[in-house]
């Protein structure tokens, strides 16, 4: 059992004589929760703060007196910037929503725990080790939920839960909420609310008369969820004690308002090892790193280290090609549009094809799927609104696989998926479209969106349907053919599983172009298995996309070799 007395085991939930549990302590994995109405002595409480481990988050929760216990060590413990919320569990009002698209159960197996530990470093959440879950998978105390689709048997999302009576005899009746966390990439709306609303049930089953949870003071979209679902303020504190992980809660943030997750990711990794920060222009993404004597702009991911050429290579589309060809790696065929008569040839040659700007970035412009050469040359017109010069490429079918090359060398690999809608048996496209496109937005930091243009009505179109149309319930439709995160796309992390031959091709055409950073987009039937085509080169990846992959780590190790990671200096090695 995940519970304890202060300085021992603890073997129950209550003393024998039906008290409370004194000074109780559960352990989430994670972190610690500590009971703060069970402690009697706020130095007690406070001692047992500062006796929390190494990488890890624990919370004195239900602190009435947070003056008294913060004077035991004022400079070492602080106020969390958190808000707590009740819902009282005879109130809880019936979902309205119908949801059959994802089950809502027990973590079952080692899948599901990698599974929810990835989500968890998407979300900067910390992670609780793989064996924690395995010996608490049965337990009363800490019960972890996660919502699976049963199809694809993808987490889509997880949560936490706490039983105060079964960990220390609470009279009061309560539970709690924790570490409620949906995937990123999830494309089923719902899911943080189910997971919320089944884990109440739970508790509601056994009892309890309500369950409380704690959300950051400015997190005002999962504050109008939890309102909505009936939560309510409650007047308590919660107190944590200074680490590295708490840092941004304690210090503040450090003045980078206006910068988008590309660039924000970087700075902080800047900050944390004393590297200067001087932000440029946040709208731009423009900031300067300054260590010792070294002072280097960069604009997110690229730096002054990418040359002017290596930038004209990878900006024009058909020079990019010849270059990684003359590399030796494996391009798809390609002509610049114009003669009618060629790209009727090109078509007839290949099927079907692909229509890009020569120059241009994030998806803008492009069409896939092209059969006719009436779709050609209105994808043509479309693309020239972006570049004069068009190139038309022969489509290869496949995965589409983004690698990050930092100093020649692999740092992430993902595959980007098309944007898909879920039908849900009620709804038109274009709402499904709306509503998909909302969740992407607040996932990304408004940085992924479904556009409403041309390209995507021509694309539900080849999928058999219009945009006023309402697809049956479960059923999948691709709106994009594209798979920029951009357009909506998602991207699912397989680093650890690539083929060492796409890893070898990608570096190769870092050579070639013989750039410092560069995302190496492939077409590949499988990232393990080691055919591909290339298809381009982007000077300017958006590294966030890839977490927790290090490349921020890895993109300023390259700018200053000589400062130390933050990890390195919290273990007493830098």
């Amino acid at each position: 059992m995940a519970v304890e007395r202060l300085e021992s085991s603890g073997a129950g939930s209550a003393t024998p004589g039906g008290a409370p549990l004194a000074d109780a302590i559960v352990d989430c994995g994670w972190g610690r929760l500590l009971f703060a109405q069970t402690f009697a002595e706020p130095a007690a409480l406070a001692e047992a703060l500062r006796d929390e481990g190494p990488d890890r988050r624990d919370i004195a929760v239900y602190v009435d007196d947070p003056h008294v216990l913060l004077a035991q060590a004022p400079l070492e413990l602080f106020l969390d910037p958190s808000h707590m919320f009740r819902l009282p569990l005879d109130r809880m009002e019936p979902s309205k929503r119908g949801q059959r698209a994802f089950q809502v159960r027990r973590l079952e197996s080692a899948v599901e725990i990698d599974a929810v530990n990835r989500i968890y470093a998407a979300r900067h959440m910390v992670c609780a080790p793989r064996d924690f879950y395995e010996r608490e998978r049965d337990s009363e105390v800490v019960i972890h939920l996660v919502a699976v689709d049963p199809r694809s048997h993808e987490v889509l999302g997880a949560v936490t839960g706490v039983d105060h009576v079964a960990a220390f005899g609470d009279q009061d009746q309560g539970s709690s909420l924790w570490c409620l966390a949906v995937d990123p990439q999830a494309r089923h709306p719902g899911v943080g609310e189910t997971l919320v609303r089944r884990l109440a049930e739970l508790f509601k089953q056994r009892g309890r008369a309500f369950m409380d949870l704690s959300v950051m003071h400015d997190n005002d979209l999962a504050i109008g969820l939890y309102e909505k679902l009936g939560f309510a303020r409650v007047p308590t504190f919660s107190v944590k004690r200074r680490n590295s992980i708490n840092e941004r809660l304690f210090v503040g943030e450090p003045g980078v308002e206006g910068l988008n997750p590309y660039a924000k990711l970087i700075v902080d990794e800047a900050r944390r090892r004393g590297i200067g920060v001087e932000v440029v222009d946040a709208e731009g993404g423009f900031f300067r790193l300054t260590h010792g004597g070294r002072s280097i702009l960069c604009r997110e991911s690229l730096s002054e280290l990418t040359t002017g050429v290596a930038m004209s290579i990878c900006d024009d589309k058909a020079v990019t090609r010849r270059t990684v060809e003359r590399a030796g790696v494996v391009a798809p065929d390609q002509i610049e549009a114009g003669d009618r008569e060629a790209l009727n040839a090109f078509l007839l040659r290949h099927g079907a094809v692909v229509v890009k700007p020569a120059r241009g970035e994030q998806g803008r412009g492009i069409s896939v799927g092209l059969r006719t050469l009436e779709e050609i040359e209105a994808a043509i017109g479309q693309a020239k609104a972006f570049c004069d010069r068009v190139v038309v490429e022969e489509m290869v079918e496949g995965h589409d696989l983004r690698l990050i090359v930092i100093d020649f060398k692999l740092v992430a690999a993902a595959t980007r998926r098309p944007a898909q809608v879920v039908g849900d048996g009620r709804s038109t496209l274009l709402k499904l479209i709306e509503a998909q496109s909302r969740r992407r937005s607040a996932a990304t930091g408004g940085e992924s969106a479904i556009p409403l243009d041309a390209e995507t009505e021509r694309c539900v179109q080849a999928a058999g349907y219009r945009m006023d149309d309402v697809p049956a319930e479960h059923e999948t439709v691709v709106v994009r053919k594209t798979a920029n995160l951009h357009t909506g796309g998602t991207i699912h992390d397989v680093t650890g599983v690539v083929h060492p031959r796409l890893v070898e091709a990608a570096v190769k055409v870092a050579r070639a172009i013989d750039i410092p950073v560069v995302g190496v987009d492939f077409m590949v039937k499988s990232p393990r298995e080691p055919d591909y085509a290339f298809i381009e080169a982007n000077e300017r990846p958006g590294l966030a996309n890839h977490e927790p992959q290090p490349t921020a780590e890895r993109f300023v190790d390259l700018l200053f070799p000589l400062s130390v990671p933050a990890a390195v200096r919290r273990i007493g090695l830098g």
